[in-house]
């Protein structure tokens, strides 16, 4: 699968202005793009730190948005007139105007968010909206078992964004999916470190987690038996919940864990306990068992 987002060339996207070219760079060449400038000098450590950045997220956007770098030591008369204060400062033009900016340096994903919101507000579509709808679509294919198709959509997705964190993730489930944890594992491993920490990425390793226990649960109608007969043995009602959540009965699998916290929430190591987060970690934050869980947890925590 291709996606259709063309990019510009780079010398098109990111040129370096002065003042004698200020007025055709910024102001004319935002009557048809808006173009974020980037005021920086070469003593100015956090500039060092965001050019690159915002570069990154401008070449992201696929032509939506160019950007101008103008060193203030050599152009202290466009500093003055915009009453540049201090360095790095941020403007955004379009149509001539500025219409939105910042100061100081900024996370990845805040510069990223700056970006999409100029674009936006010049009325232009970002990229990344069309890769969220990408990824939306995949996830259906994911839930009514295509899985194929899904990690074929995925890929593309990180063809376009290597750190979409959110395809990243269901590229992994995919595989989980398709039952190859070893490919799954080894996919996740080689995250990007800018997204490892994502909660895409944090959902999918306990996803992966859980498959791996689910590999080894135990029958389902045994390990109630054995609970039903002694509700106090505790490890086979933590086996219990393990083989239930294999079997797709999150609900109960969190009952059953909430359920040996209740009887000692010290149980081998607080197992319960951790087990539950991973569960929670696995699902959605809005999935109603995760919101019933951990709701139930955390009375049994502060009762």
């Amino acid at each position: 699968m291709e996606l259709n987002l063309s990019g510009a060339p780079d010398a098109d996207l990111i040129k370096d202005s002065s003042e004698a070219t200020f007025m055709a760079d910024v102001v004319e060449a935002s009557q048809t793009t808006p173009i974020i400038v980037d005021f920086w000098a070469p003593w100015c450590g956090p500039c060092k730190t965001l050019g690159p950045m915002l570069e990154d997220a401008v070449r992201a956007a696929k032509g939506a948005v160019k950007m101008v770098k103008v060193n203030v030591d050599e152009a202290q008369m466009i500093a003055g007139q915009l009453q540049i204060q201090s360095i790095p400062t941020v403007y955004a033009f379009f149509k001539g105007q500025p219409i939105d900016g910042f100061q100081g340096a900024l996370p990845q994903s805040e510069i990223k968010n700056f970006v999409d919101r100029v674009i936006k507000a010049a009325g232009g579509e970002s990229p990344s909206d069309g890769l969220a709808e990408a990824v939306a679509a995949a996830e259906e294919m994911l839930a009514e078992g295509a899985v194929t198709d899904a990690a074929q959509t995925f890929a593309a997705v990180l063809g376009e964004d290597p750190k979409h964190a959110a395809a990243y993730g269901g590229m992994v489930r995919a595989h989980i999916a398709m039952g190859d944890l070893d490919q799954a594992e080894a996919f996740l491993n080689g995250a990007p470190i800018e997204i490892s920490k994502s909660p895409e990425l944090e959902a999918a390793h306990a996803q992966i987690e859980l498959a791996r226990q689910a590999e080894n649960a135990g029958p389902v109608a045994e390990l109630t038996e054995a609970v039903e007969k002694n509700p106090d043995d505790l490890q086979a009602r933590f086996d219990l919940a393990k083989a239930l959540y294999a079997k797709g009965d999150a609900a109960a699998a969190v009952d059953h864990l909430l359920e040996v916290f209740k009887r000692d929430r010290e149980w081998n190591d607080a197992a319960a306990k951790t087990q539950l987060f991973t569960i929670f970690d696995a699902l959605k934050p809005n999935d109603p068992v995760v919101l019933n869980g951990r709701r139930k947890l955390s009375s049994m925590i502060f009762a």
